[in-house]
């Protein structure tokens, strides 16, 4: 009778089948969006996403850039701890709950709000293997004590321009060294996955060498980016290290010359998937960044980015503010598989490798 009980209650736990799914559900999967609020029940936006429309998971923020405001969704450890814990609770199969937390100026865990902060990419590389160990599994440690699963690092870029305004400017590179970000990105996620959580290299195919900053606009790295920065992605993956991979919102003329990376599918199908052999989840970087949002309609970039091969559409919903960006994004998703535009068979693509890596976090 308790084995029976047992058994039970683990299919319950598990995500559910692919062949078990219907099409709104896989849809829900390929999704993660961000939302406003310290604590969540059945009455907010973002819980009906997930009940509703079988939301696949959420990022959460410390500030939100469209109130000018740090009063987002981060005030304390037991505080998020518990609106994780809810989050979770209302979902039919496991959320990612993620969060970038990467070191240096780009950690929305804070130490004002009572977490360990840690310090930049660039810093602890330079100091050695033994002090990225230290902060990957900082960083591992707290986002798990905080009931995240998934963080947006580390950052697999090469320090190519340091003037660059997203991410050398900010020590967001290892290194300038393709083996050694290779090295030190390597450590990190190990450190990660000690603590079952889950990481994400970011922004493929390179965005070390920008001159600008996508979340403002179009940023074109036709001149500047070199296949030396596909070392660390190319060797982590060779490694079986990369579980999840972002793209980036850059232009490449070279590369594409008529879509942005995170569209292309000469890109994430014919560059990450088909040459360097990636069959991880691709996710997308966060769809409202200018690069995206002010060059393409809605339903334009949602067909694009799937067409190109993403598992995973990101709204950090945090730019600008809309309660509706996740209903509104299946029902454009939804209209482009029944119209034919998108077969359903590449939505049931994208579910299967959601929940291959969703079962890793059982």
């Amino acid at each position: 009778m308790r084995l029976t009980a047992l058994l039970l209650l683990l299919a319950l736990c598990l995500p559910v089948p692919a062949h078990a799914a219907n099409l709104d559900t896989m849809i829900g999967q390929m999704l993660m969006a961000g939302f406003r609020g310290y604590v969540v029940d059945a009455d907010s936006p973002i819980v009906r996403d997930i009940r509703e429309r079988h939301l696949g998971g959420v990022v959460l923020f410390d500030f939100d850039v469209a109130l000018g405001k740090a009063k987002r969704n981060i005030e304390s450890p037991d505080q998020v701890k518990e609106l994780n814990r809810a989050l979770q609770s209302f979902a039919e199969i496991p959320l990612f709950i993620g969060v970038d937390q990467e070191g240096g100026k780009v950690q929305r865990l804070k130490d004002k709000y009572g977490f360990r902060e840690t310090p930049s990419a660039k810093a602890i590389c330079a100091d050695g293997d033994f002090k990225v160990r230290v902060a990957g599994f900082t960083v591992g440690a707290t986002l798990s004590a905080g009931g995240f699963n998934l963080d947006f690092a580390p950052v697999a870029d090469v320090d190519v321009n340091p003037d660059s305004p997203a991410i050398g400017r900010l020590e967001r590179s290892f290194s300038s060294d393709p083996e050694r970000v290779t090295r030190c990105a390597g450590i990190f996620m190990e450190e990660l996955e000690r603590n079952q959580v889950l990481s994400c290299l970011k922004h493929f195919p390179g965005h070390g060498s920008a001159g600008t900053d996508s979340h403002k606009g179009v940023t074109d790295v036709t001149e500047t980016w070199t296949e030396a920065e596909l070392v660390p992605y190319r060797e982590l993956i060779k490694a079986g290290k990369a579980e999840m991979i972002m793209t980036a919102h850059i232009f490449n003329a070279r590369l594409d010359p008529d879509h942005p990376a995170t569209l292309s599918e000469k890109v994430v199908t014919g560059l990450l998937r088909d040459k360097l052999g990636f069959d991880g989840v691709v996710i997308t970087d966060d769809m409202n960044m200018g690069a995206i949002a002010d060059e393409y309609g809605p339903r334009e970039a949602v067909r694009l980015a799937i067409e190109a091969g993403a598992d995973i559409l990101l709204y950090g919903n945090n730019l600008a503010y809309d309660p509706d960006v996740v209903a509104k994004t299946h029902a454009l998703i939804r209209s482009l598989v029944d119209d034919g535009t998108i077969p359903e068979a590449r939505i049931r693509k994208s579910f299967d490798r959601i929940m291959r890596l969703k079962e890793r976090l059982q």
